[in-house]
């Protein structure tokens, strides 16, 4: 594996776009090879097998829709035994979207991951709190982290065996360095950390970064979240379909691992595709073996630039707005997550609000907001009034008892993890026959 490694190219390697553009180009070609391998993409091509950046470019956008029409195995180019995990991606649309890798793949995958400015190696303890059924996250942060020598902590999010309160602990007990999960779950953390009698920011010396990514994150919650728990907060991108996409510098900017893929922004309004601006991403995987993706549509909202960093990786930016923005009409203005979110946290850390939502109507803007009594009336109106200030509407701010929105009882329960059984005594529930949770 490591000579795969020292094929790939690595930071630093390249002085600015236009060799970045040459390395890509060098890939290219064994890219088109591997993809004519593949039933979806022989098709695609006809007779013959594009050779090059512009004939990629000519090719259609291949879009989620395609993946799901070639379930299981239609996009597969490899022989089947070469494979070493197959995923499905956490999409709702209620046909799965097949993604597979092989062992080369996955070196590549880890590496990408690993590229974090704050540094993850062998003296690290690491909590995965994201998703390993399936989809791919839980996955290659633990095979990234392993690659280093890191200890890794599974705390899969969609299991009953790790509720908040067992996080905390584990977190506390195990002196756990460095986390990874979606940025909702680590305010999560702090309102069970807070439950249990601990203080976030004081009570867990351990921690050194939160790495986090899944769900769009404004600034003013990264602030709030980094400001919770006294340590950085470091964002990633990518999807089960491509792996790692994007990473954070040492300046705080998301850049898109450009040696690794070829990224466009598409806008669906008029078809057309470019390398930077705003539209959805499409991105080409240029070391992508088992499941090659010529022109990827993501279908996430982003921003795409190539201007300058003073982090020197000579790397295009990307700000990810989501999969639709979220964006509602509210009277004549048009409400978005994004930039709501940014308003709500940037009311003072002493209201100590955590979580909120919101309901967006033709006419009306309804926000709830878990504050305590002591700060809820002012909390309000702050939050009132940046509203009207942001959008030129009323809202009609809500504070609500912490607790509310986020029971606490989810944040403080222990479930009993069970093995199934079929044998039980008279005073006993048998109801739960063959049932483990």
């Amino acid at each position: 594996m490591t000579e795969i490694l020292t094929r790939l190219p690595q930071l630093g390697q390249w002085g600015g776009t236009d060799e970045l553009l040459a390395i890509q180009d060098q890939q290219v070609g064994q890219l088109l090879r591997w993809a004519a391998a593949s039933p979806f993409y022989s098709r695609r091509f006809g007779a013959g097998v594009p050779a090059s950046r512009a004939d990629l470019l000519a090719l259609p956008l291949t879009t989620k829709q395609d993946l799901r029409d070639n379930y299981p195995f239609g996009m597969l180019a490899v022989p089947k035994e070469r494979l070493a995990t197959y995923h499905e991606s956490s999409g709702t649309a209620g046909q799965p979207t097949p993604s597979y890798y092989t062992e080369e793949d996955w070196v590549d995958l880890t590496d990408r991951y690993g590229r974090k400015w704050v540094g993850m190696d062998a003296s690290d303890t690491f909590l995965v709190r994201t998703p390993y059924a399936l989809m791919i996250t839980g996955h290659l942060a633990h095979a990234s982290a392993r690659a280093v020598g890191a200890t890794v902590v599974p705390g899969d999010n969609r299991s009953l065996a790790m509720p908040y309160s067992r996080v905390v602990r584990v977190l506390h007990d195990l002196d756990v360095t460095l986390t990874w999960s979606m940025p909702t779950e680590t305010l999560l953390w702090a309102a069970a950390a807070r439950a249990a009698g601990h203080r976030p920011g004081t009570d867990f010396p351990a921690l050194r970064a939160l790495f986090v990514g899944g769900e769009p994150l404004s600034p003013a919650r990264r602030r709030r979240i980094s400001e919770i728990w006294g340590v950085p907060v470091v964002e990633e991108y990518g999807s089960t379909e491509t792996g790692s996409l994007a990473g954070e510098c040492p300046h705080g900017h998301l850049h898109l691992w450009a040696d690794r893929a070829i990224f466009e922004v598409h806008d669906p309004a008029t078809g057309r595709t470019s390398p930077d601006g705003s539209g959805q991403l499409v991105v080409t995987p240029l070391f992508r073996e088992a499941m090659p993706l010529l022109r990827y549509n993501l279908e996430d909202n982003v921003e795409v630039s190539y201007d300058g960093c003073p982090c020197g990786w000579h790397l295009p930016t990307v700000r990810v707005l989501g999969r639709s923005a979220f964006r509602y009409p509210v009277g004549a203005a048009n409400v978005t997550q994004q930039r709501l979110e940014e308003l709500v946290f940037s009311l003072p850390v002493q209201d100590e609000v955590l979580f909120w939502r919101a309901k967006a109507e033709p006419q009306r803007l309804t926000v709830e907001i878990e504050v305590p009594d002591a700060r809820r009336d002012g909390a309000c109106l702050a939050l009132a009034a940046a509203v009207r200030e942001e959008y030129g509407i009323d809202a009609d701010v809500v504070g609500v008892p912490p607790g509310s929105l986020v029971p606490l009882h989810l944040l403080t329960a222990v479930h009993d993890v069970v093995k199934p059984r079929s044998l039980f005594g008279a005073d006993e529930d048998w109801g739960k026959a063959l049932l483990y949770y």
